[in-house]
C-alpha cells in the first residue's frame, strides 16, 4: 500500500540529472517534496554520502559521464537490478527524506544493495533529499518515468526485419557487435534503426548506435521501463520496435541486454513466435566454448532457429573461431577483428529472410 506524507514543498538546485530519468522533463532546479512513493520510476533527488574510487560515473540525461564526489547532488529513478557482474538491489517498502539509498548503476538506479560485485566494492551510498516533481501535461506531479511511456503493443501487425544480438551473460560484447553490424549496414545503404530492449537503463548504448549511422534509436526507458529485470517485457519490446518502425527503416537491430538465462527478460524475448517470425538474424556473443555449445543448443532446441553468427570474446583468436565453424556448424567472427566477415554473414541472412518474407508482408499492409 502506498503511504504519502504531506510536507511543504521546496525548491533547489541539483549538480546532475541522472540518465535513468531521462523519459522525465527535469532540470537542475527541481521541485523537491517530502511526498516520496517508494515505487519503480519514480525519481528522487539525493546527495552523495561518500567518495568511491570504483564505480564513481554517473551517466547524465546528454550521455556524458560525470564524477561522483561527497555533495554531489542528482537526480535518480527507483529501480531493481540483478546483475551478475554488477550489484543486485531493490526499492525498499518505504522512503522518507533523510533515508540512505544506494546508486545500484551508472544511469542513477536507486534502490537497496542487497548484494555486491566484489570487482565494484560496495555500492556509493546517498541520501534523499526528496521527491522530485515534474510537469506532465501542465500539471505537477511527481515525476514518474512510466508517465512519458509508450503504450504496450500486443501484436506486431508488419515490421522490417530485425537482427536481434544476445549473449551468454552481460560484458560478452555485445554493444561492440551492435555497433559493427550497423555501422557495416549502413555501409551497405541500408537504413538502420536501433534498440537496446532489455538491462537496466544507460544511455550510452544508444548514443553508440546513432554515432555508427542508426537513423533512429530507442530504449525499453521509452517503454517505461527503468531496468527490464522482472518485467512483462515482450508487449514493451513490441511498442518500441512499433516506434520505430515509424522511421522506416530497412532493418532493425535490437540489443538484448543481460544474457538469455537471467532476470532481465531476453529469454522471453527470444521465445515470442510473434517476434521470431521477423528476426532476420540472431548474432550471439559468448566468452567461451562452453557458453558457446549452450548458445547452440538453447537456439536448436528452445528458440527453434539457428545462429546467424557468433561474436565476442570466444572469437578472439582462431581456437575458439575453429570449434564453433567446425563442431557447431555456426559462422564465428570477431567484431572487432573482423567486422566485414560479420556483416557479410548477416547480410546474407537479411537477403534470405527478404526474400522469403517480403512479398507477404507487403501484401498484408496493402
Amino acid at each position: 500500500m502506498i503511504k504519502y506524507l504531506f510536507r511543504k514543498m521546496a525548491t533547489t538546485h541539483i549538480d546532475i540529472i541522472g540518465s535513468s530519468t531521462s523519459p522525465c522533463v527535469i532540470g537542475h532546479e527541481v521541485e523537491l517534496t517530502d511526498d516520496i512513493v517508494a515505487e519503480e520510476g519514480y525519481c528522487l533527488a539525493v546527495r552523495a554520502l561518500e567518495d568511491k574510487e570504483v564505480y564513481n560515473q554517473l551517466e547524465d540525461i546528454h550521455g556524458r559521464f560525470n564524477t561522483i564526489v561527497t555533495g554531489t547532488t542528482f537526480v535518480g529513478a527507483l529501480g531493481v537490478r540483478e546483475a551478475l557482474k554488477g550489484y543486485r538491489g531493490h526499492i525498499p517498502e518505504s522512503i522518507k527524506k533523510g533515508d540512505k539509498l544506494c546508486i545500484l548503476n551508472m544511469g542513477g538506479i536507486l534502490g537497496e544493495c542487497t548484494s555486491a560485485h566484489p570487482s565494484l566494492g560496495l555500492p556509493l551510498h546517498v541520501e534523499v533529499l526528496g521527491g522530485v516533481r515534474s510537469r506532465v501535461n501542465g500539471t505537477s506531479k511527481a515525476a514518474r518515468v512510466q508517465d512519458h511511456a509508450l503504450p504496450p503493443v500486443a501484436s506486431l501487425r508488419t515490421s522490417a526485419p530485425i537482427i536481434a544480438i544476445s549473449g551468454t551473460a552481460m560484458d560478452t560484447g555485445k554493444t561492440r557487435a551492435s555497433a559493427a553490424v550497423i555501422r557495416g549496414l549502413t555501409e551497405h545503404g541500408y537504413r538502420v534503426a536501433a534498440a537496446k530492449l532489455t538491462g537496466a537503463a544507460l544511455l550510452r548504448d544508444l548514443r553508440a548506435m546513432e554515432n555508427n549511422g542508426a537513423i533512429a534509436v530507442s530504449s525499453f526507458s521509452r517503454a517505461g521501463v527503468v531496468t527490464s529485470a522482472g518485467k512483462e517485457i515482450v508487449p514493451r519490446a513490441k511498442a518500441v520496435i512499433s516506434y520505430l518502425n515509424d522511421f522506416n527503416p530497412d532493418v532493425i537491430v535490437v540489443e538484448l541486454g543481460d544474457g538469455f538465462i537471467g532476470h532481465y527478460g531476453v529469454d522471453d524475448f527470444l521465445l515470442d513466435s510473434e517476434l521470431g517470425h521477423f528476426v532476420c538474424a540472431d548474432v550471439v556473443a559468448a566468452t567461451d566454448l562452453a557458453g558457446a555449445w549452450a548458445a547452440d543448443h538453447l537456439f536448436t532446441n528452445r528458440y527453434k532457429r539457428p545462429i546467424a553468427v557468433m561474436v565476442g570474446p570466444v572469437t578472439d583468436n582462431g581456437v575458439g573461431s575453429d570449434y564453433i565453424t567446425s563442431t557447431l556448424g555456426v559462422p564465428a567472427h570477431n567484431a572487432i577483428q573482423d567486422p566485414h566477415g560479420l556483416v557479410d554473414s548477416v547480410i546474407e541472412r537479411l537477403r534470405m529472410w527478404m526474400n522469403k518474407h517480403l512479398p507477404k508482408i507487403q501484401e498484408l499492409v496493402a
